[in-house]
């Protein structure tokens, strides 16, 4: 499994999972505290930086597309608490005009030009450091899901809600990993690697995806 570096969902035996689930040290609440200040710390810096380009990027938003800077959309949290996430709006104002929930696709004509450059960039999920500040979400974890695609996956995948023991992350293993997808089979090779990284966390794990992240950023290799 450590050689994969994930966990093959479909192929685990429950017990195994139930095993592993009581041996996650992610769950400990005194590694939760130093996760926690982690978050805080570098929280903090992610502050600072949006600080930095808060002003040119809500420049350029509102110059590319008629809208708003920041979006806020509802997203499920730890135990699937619902929370507001806030982003760089990168689509359309109208993107969802009729309600109906949708995952982004590649080469998706609801995202703007800007758009796409603070995608690929990942800035545009810089303004969730407010989020983490705040307790909703963790630097590290699983990618926050939206509700409506977390009732009908938890339906299909098993052990999908094992990702929702901990805080959703401004990036994560799966993330740096597998990158975004828009599937049934996307997100099952994505819970795959969320279960790694709940099974084998540590705080060295959480940097060394701080460190890839940052990688994934100057290569451009966002969605």
């Amino acid at each position: 499994l450590r050689l994969y570096r994930s966990i093959p969902i479909q192929h685990i035996h429950r017990g195994w999972a139930l095993h592993a689930m009581q041996a996650m040290r992610v769950s400990d609440p005194l590694q939760g505290s130093l996760k926690r200040l982690m978050d805080l710390v570098l929280g903090t810096i992610g502050l600072l930086a949006l600080a930095l380009v808060l002003p040119p990027v809500a420049l350029a938003i509102r110059l590319d597309s008629p809208g708003p800077i920041v979006y806020r959309q509802t997203r499920s949290g730890r135990a699937g608490k619902p929370f507001s996430i806030i982003k760089f709006r990168t689509m359309r104002s109208d993107a969802e005009r009729d309600g109906q929930a949708r995952w982004a696709a590649k080469g998706d004509d609801r995202i703007t030009r800007l758009g796409r450059f603070l995608r690929k960039t990942r800035l545009d999920e810089l303004p969730q450091v407010l989020n983490v500040l705040r307790g909703d979400m963790s630097i590290i974890g699983p990618r926050p899901e939206r509700p409506e695609f977390i009732e009908k996956l938890q339906q299909t995948i098993p052990f999908y809600n094992i990702r929702l023991i901990v805080k959703p992350g401004l990036t994560g293993w799966a993330q740096i990993h597998y990158g975004y997808g828009n599937t049934m089979e996307d997100a099952l090779t994505k819970l795959e690697y969320d279960f790694y990284y709940l099974r084998y966390w540590s705080l060295w794990l959480d940097l060394y995806i701080v460190f890839r992240t940052i990688g994934v950023v100057f290569k451009l290799q966002g969605i």
